[in-house]
């Protein structure tokens, strides 16, 4: 049964850009404007945060919009202290809204003595008093099960697939999906079966961390147009040796789609730099003035699957129809044209 009344969103200062186009692509759904709730999130002279929420939210279906992407800490923390303020205001649902799952990499302890800190940061959402996690793309799919609470995590790979389908247009033939470690193959496995294109991997080898000693390319990559898939890029250091080492092997072209691109310290400069004709991510992160301003940078916006999303949760509709790129079209409304 739908709730009675109007799903209402809150933002942290995390990715203010993408509320704002979550609400917009809201008011469009639902033909009624929609807008986030006032509030103010700042911080003392000592960095202490402060929330102060200016609408009534008692009985409310809230929606806190925050990925916990760079400065991690302070924006996780504004997370848990807009839920804290929300739950003790009376509200009936608090659903967290994370576009980008900090932390979301530490997810297993490699070595001894280290964090399990994805499972940390879990017990800290649930203890703030959120009822619910809607995510995109987490690292690793068994992280759902650190929380106690329901997670719907959104796939980016339904939104990359029409948008590949409509910018390869008449070349779908020549692509070749690429796996930039053999860790990634599921997620580049799942992109190559949307649009129906074969498969590469490339085999790193490390010495030591940060440092890759050799890459082999598992595939014949002669003659395609080559997409490697990935969900984070971080530094880029490995994603433009990857697309070195298949313009070696015989590819024509190099592009990149990766989901979360937190691009921090050299990596605008190196994707400018290399070999890649055009490195697309979505907006779950703000991308910084470097990243809008690169010439073969591209963003894919995720407001209209995150506004979908919402609705769907709100009205107690499935969540799971958005994996689906047919069920995206409509929602992307003619930005992309298929075939």
């Amino acid at each position: 049964m739908p709730a009675m009344n109007e799903p209402k969103l809150i933002s942290g200062n995390a990715n203010l850009t993408l509320a704002k186009s979550i609400a917009r692509r809201m008011s469009v759904h639902r033909g009624m404007a929609v807008s986030l709730v006032d509030a103010r999130v700042e911080r003392f002279n000592d960095q202490e945060i402060f929330v102060e929420v200016y609408e009534n939210v008692r009985g409310e279906d809230m929606y806190v919009i925050q990925p916990t992407s760079n400065p991690a800490n302070d924006n996780l923390m504004e997370l848990l202290i807009i839920a804290d303020a929300l739950r003790r205001s009376s509200a009936d649902r608090i659903t967290a809204v994370i576009p980008y799952f900090g932390y979301a990499r530490q997810d297993r302890r490699a070595k001894a003595r280290t964090p399990i800190s994805a499972k940390l940061v879990a017990n800290l959402i649930v203890e703030a008093g959120i009822d619910r996690v809607l995510t995109l793309d987490l690292h690793a799919a068994q992280i759902q099960g650190f929380f106690d609470i329901p997670v719907d995590n959104l796939y980016s790979a339904p939104v990359f697939a029409l948008d590949i389908e409509h910018h390869f247009k008449g070349q779908l033939q020549d692509l070749m999906v690429v796996s930039p470690d053999v860790g990634g193959v599921a997620r580049a496995r799942e992109i190559a079966k949307r649009i129906n294109a074969p498969l590469a991997i490339v085999d790193k080898r490390r010495e030591k961390p940060g440092e890759i000693a050799e890459m082999t390319v598992i595939g014949n990559v002669a003659g395609k147009k080559c997409i490697i898939v990935d969900d984070i890029c971080d530094t880029a250091g490995t994603l433009c040796k990857a697309a070195e080492v298949l313009v070696e092997n015989g590819a024509v072209e190099v592009h990149s789609y990766i989901t979360h691109g937190v691009l921090s310290g050299p990596a605008v400069e190196r994707v400018t730099k290399s070999v890649m004709k055009s490195l697309v991510i979505t907006d779950s992160i703000e991308p910084s003035a470097a990243v809008r301003g690169a010439p073969n940078i591209r963003i894919v916006p995720t407001a209209p699957m995150f506004a979908q999303a919402i609705l769907n949760i709100w009205s107690g509709t499935s969540v799971s129809s958005l994996f689906e790129t047919d069920t995206l079209v409509p929602i992307y409304e003619g930005m992309y044209q298929r075939g």
